[in-house]
């Protein structure tokens, strides 16, 4: 038959933010351009709602008319008379207008804000749509306009579920970071712990020496002491009793052996001074203001506390500490934060060295020197097991670590890196050859930025 009648969707579209053409109703009502164009305006009478027909030149597709365009040209005198006998195509030739034409998967929201960007005159012009399999459709202005306002208010719910979302994330994220706080300050009461645990162990040492010399410098003392009182009664020429006593005593061996006595007593306890010294300097953790500080002390302090770590007494051998400290000016920095930098990764190749059984072989070497741009550059390297080239780009991250659970939090490189990077604006960086060792090497200015 020349005229083919279609069909329209009439169910309710349920639409969503990725809706497509497909889902809009539509028309597919076909006529061949042959026929004359009063068939036209019967179709047009027959639906009301009909917004165009489809022109087809032997079953091809040609065109397509719109409702509008059509009774616009028959309002014209005469045009009535002259196209209701004769064929369609003549008519059409009439029609210059512009037609849209979208594939039937193009979203509802692009389709939209392409025909309202076409000119006035022809913006309320139905679209045609393509489908799959060749064949065209009829779509109303109208219903596409009405399909966009839906979506746009399903795009406001969403954007307002997503701010929702937002907000919840943002709260989260704050908690997120509160619990990263907390794991600081727990890293930070760990790394005071071993502090404290080496600290014990060394000022035992000392205080056991001086108080085993203590017993023979009293004894030494009385002797002495009742030398003297014999001396007093039997001056000037001692007796025989002197004699003897001086003989017991061994009087020359005693007034050689006091004074080295002494001595080691006073090597005790400046020993003692220096630990606590040590500690002080390197518990600064406290400290908010920056300041200039001798960077070699903060290392040699931090060697201090560590001194327990570095030496293995179950086999008698120690870890051997190489220093090679450059000439450097005083540093202006937050020197308990740079304290907690050295004894992260100090402590790190501690373990690697403990962990891979080179106590006996090991070494850790600390180099420091001064560059033509006026920064410090502090290197820390180890002759330990070395780190895989796969883990090296993740050493500082938030809880990323290779030691056992339970060992590591995974945050002590991470909180170094920032100290260096953000506190202080410098550089942090890990060169290691798996198999060799690792170096850590960093560099900070010698006048920090405001």
């Amino acid at each position: 038959m020349p005229i083919i009648g279609g069909t329209t969707k009439a169910d309710e579209p349920n639409l969503q933010l990725e809706s497509t053409l497909q889902e809009l109703p539509s028309w597919q009502v076909h006529i061949e351009v042959e026929r004359p164009g009063n068939d036209l305006a019967i179709l047009f009478k027959q639906e009301p709602l009909l917004p165009g027909i489809i022109l087809n030149n032997n079953q091809q597709y040609v065109g397509m008319i719109s409702r509008r365009k059509f009774f616009e040209q028959m309002s014209y005198p005469y045009s009535l008379a002259l196209f209701s006998i004769k064929p369609i195509r003549i008519l059409y030739k009439f029609f210059q207008t512009e037609i849209l034409v979208f594939s039937e998967d193009t979203l509802i929201v692009n389709a939209t804000q392409a025909t309202l960007q076409q000119p006035p005159q022809i913006t309320y012009e139905p679209i045609l749509v393509k489908t799959t399999s060749g064949k065209y459709k009829v779509v109303d202005f109208h219903q596409l306009l009405l399909a966009y306002s839906q979506i746009h208010v399903l795009t406001l719910l969403h954007l307002q579920q997503v701010e929702e979302q937002s907000r919840i994330a943002k709260a989260g994220f704050c908690d997120l970071q509160q619990n990263y706080t907390r794991l600081i300050q727990n890293e930070k009461m760990a790394a005071l712990g071993q502090l404290v645990a080496g600290i014990a162990h060394e000022i035992n040492n000392p205080v056991n020496f001086i108080a085993g010399n203590l017993v023979h410098a009293i004894e030494y003392s009385q002797n002495i002491l009742n030398l003297i009182r014999l001396y007093q009664q039997c001056y000037p020429e001692p007796e025989a009793e002197i004699k003897t006593a001086i003989a017991q005593i061994e009087l020359d061996f005693l007034t050689t052996d006091l004074p080295r006595l002494l001595t080691s007593m006073e090597v005790g306890t400046r020993r003692i001074e220096q630990i606590i010294l040590s500690l002080r300097n390197f518990s600064r953790l406290d400290e908010s203001d920056k300041k200039l500080v001798d960077i070699h002390e903060g290392i040699d302090s931090t060697l201090v506390i560590l001194q327990s770590r570095l030496q293995n007494h179950q086999i008698g051998k120690s870890i051997n500490i190489i220093k090679e400290y450059g000439e450097l000016p005083q540093v202006e920095c937050y020197a308990g934060l740079l304290n907690q930098v050295f004894m992260n990764i100090l402590a790190n190749a501690i373990d690697a060295l403990e962990e891979s059984l080179l106590i006996d072989k090991g070494k850790i070497c600390i180099r420091t020197q001064l560059t033509n741009d006026n920064q410090v550059i502090i290197r820390i390297s180890d002759n330990g097991p070395g780190i895989p080239e796969s883990l090296q780009k993740r050493l500082f991250d938030p809880f990323f670590t290779t030691k056992p659970v339970g060992k590591g939090t995974g945050l002590g490189l991470s909180i170094s890196y920032q100290i260096v990077v953000e506190k202080h604006g410098g550089q942090l960086e890990c060169i290691s050859v798996f198999g060799k060792g690792t170096e850590f090497a960093i560099a900070i200015p010698v006048h920090l930025n405001s």
